[in-house]
């Protein structure tokens, strides 16, 4: 408090050794009319005679370096916009980095030698957490109000900053799963208002994602690396298989999963007593997780023969969890509904009544989320785990025929690992492109704009709860109403169906297309529909013909003013009709991906 208390009191610094970390510096000038005043400030390790004899010189050498960082990283990008666009998503990752602190075990018994807290804060949040200590830094949604960490978010984070700083990114995954930090019991800390809660299990699809990229530009995969993560997900692994499938039925209920308000009601609490909510989002991450796992073991197992164990073990796991989303060798009422075509939560009641929960939402696009590959050539090379699949599909050929051609010839000889087989994603991605269900001008919407004139409502305690289309603020109070799923466009769910997309069609090729109604010709790939959806994710930052930037909106300072036009602030999220930008302006996260859609659009 000294800095504040000499400001607002006048009280002298008591620092009288003047050492430490903490400075202030006071300047006290007068301006008149439209004058102005420069003040220049260096930071130096040593004491220089002539601190600012070269400054000009010294700040045009780091401009001309970072231009040639970037230079070499742009190349391939078409014009200036898009090059400004990406610098400055890259920034705002970089300007989001910040030391965070946070010893549980003090903050529940007290500072040693000061005041004992309230004797309730033994059972308020985060108490069953002594083991975190948090001294690190760290990549922050938001470091202009109040900094704080989030699982799922950090992980989106690290595909832009890999692309920059490869060693940063992989720390910074590494640190979520150090003793420090993750639970004795596997659980990943989800963020620091409640880090028992449960985010999307995303971390092991931002390890695999992070190693490929360095391998991309480096040409060598960090494997210390890859092991360090894999041996601590698989703990991860383990904590959700125990804790969030409570039937044992390969079906998950997982709460909110970071999607706040997106269902009729707090997903986190039951609002039925012996009532169980089986998740289609949930489970698809599960399924996906699985599949970010297999990859992972398969590349150690190409140097590390002993982790074919493991690829055995994830490719299980992965095929009963598909049998489940499938309804194979299940009683009861499945996830997917045949006549909407589509998946949904389900509610399954004390009274043995099972209730499709029939909201239209990114729950359902979800499972496209669950795709990758399996080549012939790397199975060949790993004869155990060759051995194993074999086995696995011999003792479950219910299972097996979810990948039809696993025992025979495959298309390309790759073999396509998915929980919605291809009517079903048809199905979906039909609806995902429809422009009167999820696809909006800039990108896809949380929920279908089909609510807008179908609410679904839900009877329960008798009321009605209701959930409608959307496409800006929320106006319901859950998770504190500063947040919206009910509509608008959020950057990390849909970059993700982009990278579905894409796994899809080098499945499929260029001969599979559905029909785009908004393009012409209208039939398009897979691939060429991820581009689309790209596309529209980057018209929210740049200029319209009129030279207004939709996620802007009405703020004419922002539109027109040279100090702020060019300028780009990365939203939370985006309005579902105008792409206005809402949410935390200044939360530059996981919308910085949009620093990687550039650079996969025009690579």
């Amino acid at each position: 408090d000294t800095l504040n208390n000499h400001l607002t009191s006048g009280k002298t610094p008591g620092n009288t050794e003047k050492k430490g970390t903490k400075l202030s510096a006071i300047f006290s000038e007068t301006l008149m009319g439209n004058s102005s005043k420069t003040i220049k400030v260096r930071f130096c390790k040593k004491l220089l005679e002539n601190p600012f004899g070269k400054i000009e010189q010294v700040f045009a050498e780091r401009k001309n370096e970072a231009n040639e960082f970037y230079g070499d990283l742009q190349q391939n990008i078409p014009n200036e916009e898009l090059k400004q666009l990406q610098r400055q998503a890259f920034a705002g990752m970089l300007w989001s980095k910040q030391f965070y602190y946070y010893n549980v075990s003090e903050w529940l018994h007290g500072d040693p030698g000061g005041h004992s807290p309230p004797s309730n804060r033994m059972k308020g949040r985060n108490s069953n957490w002594q083991h975190m200590h948090n001294q690190h830094i760290i990549s922050m949604p938001d470091k202009w109000e109040y900094p704080w960490y989030a699982a799922w978010d950090l992980a989106f984070h690290c595909m832009p900053i890999a692309r920059i700083d490869p060693e940063f990114a992989k720390n910074q995954l590494l640190l979520l799963l150090d003793d420090q930090y993750q639970h004795p019991n596997g659980q990943i800390p989800a963020y620091e208002w409640n880090f028992g809660d449960v985010n999307p299990p995303v971390h092991a699809w931002a390890v695999i994602n992070v190693y490929n990229l360095e391998k991309e530009v480096t040409g060598k995969g960090d494997l210390d690396f890859l092991q360090r993560a894999f041996n601590k997900l698989s703990i991860n692994f383990t904590w959700w298989i125990n804790r969030k499938d409570k039937d044992g039925n390969n079906l998950f209920e997982g709460g909110f999963l970071g999607l706040d308000n997106i269902g009729v009601f707090d997903r986190n609490h039951k609002i039925i007593e012996n009532s169980l909510l089986e998740q289609a989002d949930s489970t698809s991450w599960m399924a996906m997780f699985s599949l970010n796992m297999l990859n992972i073991s398969l590349e150690l197992s190409q140097t590390y023969k002993v982790y074919q164990d493991m690829c055995a073990k994830y490719f299980e796991h992965f095929l009963y969890i598909a049998g489940a989303m499938n309804a194979i060798g299940l009683s009861q009422l499945e996830l997917w509904d045949d006549e909407d075509g589509f998946y949904y939560d389900i509610i399954r009641l004390p009274d043995s009544r099972d209730k499709r929960m029939k909201v239209r939402s990114m729950v359902g696009l979800t499972p496209l989320y669950a795709v990758g590959l399996l080549n012939d050539e790397v199975i060949d090379a790993l004869p155990l785990f060759k051995e194993k699949l074999n086995f696995i599909i011999s003792k479950n050929p219910q299972l097996a025929k979810l990948i039809p051609d696993l025992n025979s010839c495959s298309k390309n000889k790759k073999h396509l690992l998915s929980i919605v087989q291809e009517n079903r994603m048809k199905s979906i991605i039909e609806k995902m492109i429809d422009t009167g269900e999820f696809l909006s001008d800039y990108g896809i919407r949380g929920l279908s704009k089909y609510h807008k004139d179908h609410p679904y409502n839900f009877p329960i305690n008798g009321e009605t709860l209701s959930v409608s289309y959307l496409p800006g603020e929320s106006n319901s109070s859950f998770f504190g109403g500063n947040s919206n799923w009910r509509g608008p466009v959020w950057f990390p769910l849909n970059y993700l169906l982009m990278e579905s997309l894409d796994k899809f069609h080098e499945f499929y090729g260029d001969d599979f297309k559905l029909n785009y109604p908004t393009r012409s010709p209208t039939l398009l790939s897979l691939s060429e529909i991820s581009k689309e959806i790209g596309q529209r994710l980057l018209k929210l930052f740049l200029c319209d013909d009129k030279g207004r930037r939709p996620t802007n909106g009405d703020y004419e300072k922002f539109q027109h003013d040279p100090h702020f036009k060019d300028h780009i602030l990365f939203y939370e999220y985006f309005h579902g009709d105008t792409g206005r930008g809402l949410g935390a302006s200044h939360q530059t996260g996981w919308t910085g991906l949009i620093a990687e859609i550039i650079h996969k659009l025009y690579k």
